[in-house]
């Protein structure tokens, strides 16, 4: 059996499509359907389902893809250990950012991870944490830090640090003596217009169930998926937003906005690492989540 058959097969097993699974491994989709295809013909199986909709592995491609995971597992292992001979752990590593973390975590993480691995890479990607929640579950990427992460078998979450989700409104220019400061309770917080993510945003979903809990539905101005551009639309007065203090204090301009507690109930948010449940973690991997739960403890503060 040809491994990088076998890494191919698994990739579109993961991601469910041909298309994503040759972006993904960089080949050009016919190659790689047809060195899939060698394989199916090598085993006498059927190993995928095709459809419009992408590919669908069948009962015997379920089971290639559990053993398969474990083979490719095992020899990336090999290969570093290998590389332990010679001094260093080797292999590159994905890891997902929520884009409010990333701006503080990103450089830190990154410098450690290099001057600790150097025969290794690391890539990070930037996101809401649903679509970083899919993302590791189709195989992309190999850790994540989560926002409220849902539970779910095939993921190993560990909360790393909890912090409190304020009311951002805009500072005027020039402050009115009516500035409106301290605590706000939930209750006020749904009479203002929110600039807000659509769902499944893990703070969106939080706050609309404590609203629900106290009999209120949320005034929604306007839904936009991305952090910079919902504190833009606020400094620009639109509306306002409930979001993390350090999605905030690691702002461009972060003295162009009032924060405000929340009370009645208090909003705290969880931050999670995130890993596979079904592919065990390689030491490169492994390393790396000591990185990532380091890089937490020294960058993020709670007020």
């Amino acid at each position: 059996m040809d491994l990088k058959q076998l890494e191919y097969f698994v990739r579109v097993a993961e991601l469910g499509s041909f298309t994503r699974a040759a972006v993904a491994l960089d080949i050009a989709q016919p190659a790689l359907s047809r060195q899939v295809r060698l394989l199916e013909v090598e085993l006498r199986q059927t190993l995928l389902t095709r459809n419009g909709r992408g590919a669908l592995p069948t009962e015997a491609g379920k089971l290639l893809l559990a053993h398969g995971r474990g083979i490719l597992h095992q020899v990336e292992r090999a290969r570093e250990e290998l590389g332990r001979v010679r001094g260093s752990l080797a292999g590159r590593v994905v890891v997902g950012l929520p884009t409010s973390l990333a701006r503080v975590l990103t450089v830190p993480l990154t410098r450690t991870f290099r001057a600790e691995l150097p025969d290794a890479t690391i890539s990070i990607t930037e996101g809401l944490s649903a679509a970083l929640q899919d993302a590791l579950l189709a195989g992309r990427l190999d850790i994540a830090l989560l926002y409220n992460a849902q539970p779910s078998t095939e993921l190993d979450i560990s909360v790393l640090h909890e912090e409190d989700l304020v009311l951002v409104q805009h500072r005027p220019a020039v402050a009115p003596q009516d500035l409106p400061t301290g605590s706000i309770t939930l209750a006020e917080v749904t009479k203002l217009p929110l600039v807000i993510p659509s769902r499944p945003n893990a703070f969106r979903m939080q706050l609309e169930n404590e609203a629900a809990n106290i009999g209120k539905r949320l005034n929604i101005a306007l839904e936009i998926d991305g952090v910079s551009a919902i504190l833009d639309l606020v400094a620009e007065g639109v509306g306002c937003a409930v979001l993390s203090r350090n999605a905030v204090r690691n702002a461009p301009r972060p003295a162009s906005y009032v924060l405000r507690t929340i009370t009645e109930p208090e909003l705290r948010a969880k931050v999670a690492l995130a890993t596979s449940a079904l592919r065990p973690a390689t030491l490169t991997q492994q390393q790396t989540q000591a990185f990532v739960k380091r890089a937490v403890q020294q960058g993020l503060r709670c007020d």
